[in-house]
This record gives structure tokens, sequence and C-alpha cells, in this order.
């Protein structure tokens, strides 16, 4: 197309300039140097390096790099011809083949273009999709194939759950082995109390031992919080420290992977293009002026691609070492824990067995266990306090002296034989408070209220002529009819 050209079509370069050079290659045993070609006669008056395979002779010269334009082989120009008959000149070529060449000086933000970003959106959307969503929204999307690091994060994920449920399984274990271990304690004191304060010796000898024993038990649950809260530190360690370090860099190797694809889907794109116009014999503006757009996206491309696998192999790496540290702590924090438990429960029932105390045999009063309804109604200490204070201040008002005519205590009078006071004729004044029916004379019956008879005196004093427990007045009597007589009557 171009050899009937009488005039040269000028190149569009983009502003990008070029740099002419040369290098020498050394070909493997295949008789190849690492390169694919792209562009040529007879539509694009460039031809240029399209892709440099890994661990090729001119990816490991880096002189070359996609993008570049091949001007010559081994000293002889290629200008005007196709990219078939060019790759037949270097394949012709046995040992080293020179390349004359012209460096594309491109700057990956050129190709950074407003397409690139929303392609690296859409591939960010489309991670989390299944492929069959994907296709019926008809997102188009580059994808990695036999990616193995799918099933490595998959596995990340996995370990952070598992290590998320044994760090809270740890954290309630060990809540509830403080609260087992106080309630031993509080069973300890409770024993400690009773064997103090138990009046034989053999039973408050074995209630001590027996509080002893859960005391220890206490110590041993402490001892065993103590030697498994390490195991939650590390637990944690892995969990918020480890994993989101893994992640963080997952997170940028993914946005570097994003780019990447989005370059390749871009590629695919403008070839797409290319060849459906070529199919329709209008080829296009770009690559009749030496398709500089498509070869500078070759070059973002080929950038990406390096910070891609440099990424993955970051990520791969990490990941390898968290794997390991997954293995070694997990076995290590195992058998830590199951250890412990064993050295716990068998300290346990080695305290358990040592206290086996029982029966225990003590003394109890004869009343203890009597519940028939002849058993006294029982008073707590505040009752017995109050009585005692009543019973007290009764004596010290009874110690004053009888009772006046309002039926109180007069001081400086003693009672005498009869129902008369020392001094005074008993009258109608005087008898009236002492008697329930109010008359002046003593009546024939008399029933005293609550008290307890008391006993004349030669003296003619009784102690019984003061007020009993209850501050009635109890009526004296004679000897005969002396003694208790709650309820009793009296005749004169």
């Amino acid at each position: 197309m171009f050899a009937d050209l009488d005039y040269d079509i000028e190149e569009d370069k983009l502003g990008i300039p070029t740099v002419p050079g040369k290098v020498t290659l050394q070909k493997d045993a295949q008789n190849l140097i690492g390169i694919s070609i792209g562009g040529g006669a007879q539509y694009c008056p460039c031809l240029y390096i399209v892709q440099v395979f890994d661990n090729t002779p001119a990816a490991l010269d880096g002189t070359v790099a996609a993008g570049d334009e091949i001007t010559g082989v081994n000293g002889k120009s290629i200008k005007g011809k196709t990219k078939v008959e060019v790759a037949k000149m270097i394949q012709e070529v046995k040992g080293e083949v020179t390349i004359h060449y012209n460096k594309l000086q491109a700057d990956p933000k050129q190709g950074m273009s407003l397409d690139i970003v929303l392609k690296k959106v859409k591939h960010r959307l489309v991670e989390n999709m299944s492929s069959g969503t994907a296709d019926a929204l008809g997102l188009s999307r580059a994808i990695l194939c036999n990616d193995g690091l799918v099933k490595r994060l998959e596995e990340l994920e996995r370990t952070a759950e598992l290590y998320k449920g044994m760090t809270e399984h740890t954290k309630s274990l060990l809540r509830a082995f403080y609260e087992l271990s106080q309630t031993h304690r509080a069973f300890g004191d409770v024993f400690s109390v009773i064997g103090v304060r138990e009046p034989q010796p053999a039973a408050s000898e074995a209630f001590v031992k027996f509080a002893d024993a859960h005391r220890s038990i206490e110590k041993f649950g402490i001892r065993l919080l103590k030697t498994i809260k390490p195991m939650l530190t590390d637990l944690n360690t892995y969990l918020h420290k480890a994993i989101p370090d893994t992640r963080l860099t997952i997170k940028k190797y993914l946005d570097v992977k994003f780019e990447y694809l989005s370059y390749c889907l871009k590629v695919k794109e403008m070839d797409d293009e290319e060849y459906s116009c070529i199919a329709l014999g209008e080829p296009l503006y770009r690559v009749s002026t030496g398709n500089y757009e498509y070869r500078l996206i070759l070059r973002c491309r080929q950038e990406a691609r390096a910070r891609f696998s440099q990424m993955r192999k970051d990520v791969l790496e990490k990941m390898e070492l968290l794997d390991q540290k997954h293995v070694q702590d997990i076995v290590f924090q195992l058998q830590r824990f199951v250890s412990t438990m064993s050295k716990y429960y068998n300290d346990c029932y080695a305290v358990l067995r040592d206290a086996d105390v029982f029966p225990i045999e003590v003394d109890l009063a004869h009343t203890t266990l009597a519940y028939g309804l002849s058993q006294d109604e029982f008073t707590d200490g505040e009752e017995e306090e109050e009585d005692e204070e009543e019973t007290a201040a009764r004596e010290a008002r009874g110690a004053a002296g009888p009772l006046d005519k309002a039926g109180s205590w007069a001081p400086g009078r003693a009672p005498t034989p009869g129902w008369g006071w020392a001094g005074q004729t008993l009258g109608q004044e005087d008898r009236g408070p002492l008697w329930e029916n109010g008359e002046g004379a003593p009546p024939s019956r008399c029933t005293p209220l609550l008290g307890r008879w008391g006993q004349l005196g030669a003296s003619g004093t009784s102690d019984s002529s003061r007020r009993s427990r209850s501050g009635v007045t109890v009526c004296p009597a004679s000897p005969a009819q002396s003694g208790p007589h709650l309820g009793s009557q009296c005749h004169y």
C-alpha cells in the first residue's frame, strides 16, 4: 500500500519523542529472542514491538520494550516489510542478532485516560460478581486465567474467621474460669468459717481441710488464666496485625491488578477495532499514522504488568509466611491450651482426692432437728436484745419505789402485809388503781392479768409486789397460794 504511494505519510506521534538505538541479543535454545511484533506493511508505516515475554533474552536485557519501533535487523532496513517478513529475518540469524530500534519515550501518565479509570471501576465491581451475573449485565472484562491467588485469598478469609472464633471462645472460657475460681474461693471461705466455729475438733479439722482444698482449686484457676492469657494475646496479634497487614498488601495488589486488566481490556478493544476496519478495507487513521496511541497503551500495559508481577510476588511471599506462622502458631497454642487444661484438672482431682473428709460427724442440739408444734418460736438476736433492754428498764423503774395513786411507782414507799402500804390506810383512793373492778374494797375474787404469784416474806415485802416483766402489778397471796399461776384465780 505504502510502496504505491510517491510520498510519505506523516506520522502522528502525539507529541511522544523517540530515540534511535540498537541492541545485540543472544538467542535462547529455541532460537528466540522473546518478542512479538505488530504493524508493518501494508496498513501501518511502522513495525513495533507488541510484547516482551518474561524470562527471555529481550526481557533479561531490558533494552527494548513494548511500543518501541524496529527499524532494522543486523544492519538491514525493514521499511516497507510486513511483520511476517521481519520475523523470518530474525529467525534466520543464528546465535546473536542485532536489533535497530527507535525508543519510545512515553510517559505512563499519558496513557491513564478516563476510559482506563472507568475500566478499573468496572473491574472492581465485577470482582465480587459471578461470571453469569457479569455476562447478563453485559460487562466486558479481562480476567486472569488459573489465578491461584484467589484460592489463597479465600483461605486467608477462612483463617481469619477461625482465629476470630477461637479468640471469642477463649475470652468466654477465661471469663467462665474466672467466675468458677471466685466460686471456689467463696466455698473455701464459707467452709473455713464453719470449721472455725465448729466445737468438735475432728469436724472442725475436716471443714478446714475441705476449705483449703477449694482455695487451692481457686489458685489453680488463677494459674490457668495466667497461662492461657498469652495465648489470647498471640491470637489477637495474628488476627489484628498480621492479617490486616496482609490485607493492606492485597488491597494495593488489587489496585495494580485492576489497572493492568484495564490496559489489557483496552488493548483488546483497540485490536478488535483495527481488525474490523481492516476487514472493511478502511484502515484507521491512528494505524496509518504510526499507531502511536496503540503503542502508548502497549507501553503502559507492560509497565502495569511489571508492577502487577512485583506486587503479586510480595503478596504470595507474605501469605506464605502467614500460612507458615499459622501452622506453627496454631499447633503451639493448642498444645499449650490442652496441657494447661489437663494440668488444671489433674491438680483439682488430686486436691479433692486428698480432701475426702466425708462423712463428717458434728454435735447437734436436741432441738435442732425438732420440727413439731412444741418447738419454741424462733427469735433472732434483735428481738432478744430488745427484750433485755425492756427488762432492764422495768427493773430500774421498779427499784425506784411502789405505785402512786396514778398507778406508777412512788419512791420511798414499801409494801406491807395485806393490801395497803406502810403508813397509809387502804382506802378508795389507794385501792382504786390496783383492782380491775375499780371498787373501793378488795374483790372476793381476783384474777391477775399476767405474772407470777409472789410469797410474802417475814418483813411483809415481796418481790412480786413489784411489776412483772409484762408491767402488770401482781397480787400478793398467802404462802399456800404462791407459785406460778398464769391465768389462775385467787380466793380471799
